[in-house]
């Protein structure tokens, strides 16, 4: 499995920088350069234990849906997502927000699998991560831009 963690420090607090983590315009504004929509959202539009959600989006040129569900919510501090239906052999993505002297520090830690096994695995290592990475670095750039303004 491909793993790897980003941390970003973030000037708001750590129910704000929650918030908005979990706030599905704000993730689909993230996610624009992809063409990502909500093509099945949570009930009552808002991420709770347990939402599940249907993504489309662009990557490589190729459209792509992925369901994810959110679980393990204990605001402000932590949740995570993982793919229930989707492109990944498996995806797992945990969000921490702990107190910082400048705001908080945004900590995501990504473990996925790409599928076809040992050729998946290949992917993985000589760009995949790469790529997963700066979509997790853009996510979290527009998230900090939408609380610091």
């Amino acid at each position: 499995m491909a793993r790897f963690t980003l941390e970003r420090v973030i000037r708001a607090t750590p129910t704000e920088v929650f918030a908005a983590a979990l706030d599905p315009a704000l993730h689909v504004e993230s996610m624009a350069r992809y063409d990502e929509t909500m093509v099945k959202g949570p009930d009552g539009g808002v991420f709770t234990e347990g939402s599940t959600v249907t993504w489309r989006a662009r990557h490589f040129g190729v459209p792509f849906h992925l369901s994810s569900v959110v679980f393990d919510i204990d605001p402000p501090r932590r949740f995570c997502d993982r793919q229930a239906k989707g492109p990944f052999g498996a995806f797992h993505h945990e969000h921490v927000f702990e107190v910082h002297p400048q705001g908080t520090l945004m900590r995501d830690t990504i473990t996925f699998r790409s599928p076809f096994g040992p050729i998946g695995a290949l992917v993985d290592r000589l760009f995949m991560r790469e790529y997963m990475r700066r979509l997790i670095d853009e996510r979290g750039a527009v998230l900090a831009t939408a609380l610091e303004r």
